[in-house]
């Protein structure tokens, strides 16, 4: 047997609802212990995870592409194309948001926070935090959320759900 005929072994992990790429992939590696760009050379994608989980899809990831990376991580391409934004909406890279009440039921970074027309959060009626509002900092991007608090001041997001202020629609 040689080398290239051995088949990775890898943890799956499971999507949440409404999570975004960027979240997932930060998952996904830290589950298996890669780095953006050892998952990329493994699904053949070059560049591209780096680039997905900073919110960089321009170009867009094409179907070829979501199929190679459906391979690696065991998630149809389809249900990896629901954590993109939705084709034609506008997208805001930054600031990265955040609604506390959401995370707290669901700890993932929700791909709908980062659209451009959304300012609060529709279920909970609460504006969008886009920074830790004891510190000041700003949320990293989802890829890089490990233990859902602030590196900084370590106030867990869960909590922040107390500073976030009502969103009237």
């Amino acid at each position: 047997m040689k080398a290239e005929d051995i088949q990775p072994w890898l943890f799956r992990v499971e999507p949440y609802e409404g999570e975004s790429l960027s979240h997932f992939l930060g998952r996904f590696r830290r589950a298996n212990e890669l780095t953006p760009t050892g998952l990329s050379k493994a699904a053949r994608l070059g560049g591209a995870v780096a680039r997905w989980e900073k919110f960089r899809f321009n170009p867009p990831p094409s179907r070829q592409q979501l199929e190679a990376l459906a391979i690696m991580v065991g998630v149809e391409a389809d249900r990896l194309e629901q954590m993109l934004p939705p084709a034609g909406v506008g997208m805001k890279m930054e600031p990265i948001r955040l609604c506390a009440a959401c995370y707290a039921e669901s700890p993932c970074h929700k791909i709908e926070w980062q659209l451009k027309d959304m300012q609060g959060c529709k279920q909970h009626q609460l504006r969008l935090l886009s920074g830790y509002p004891n510190c000041g900092a700003r949320f990293k991007v989802p890829a890089l959320w490990v233990d859902g608090w602030c590196q900084r001041c370590f106030t867990p997001f869960v909590e922040m759900t107390t500073k976030q202020k009502l969103f009237y629609s």
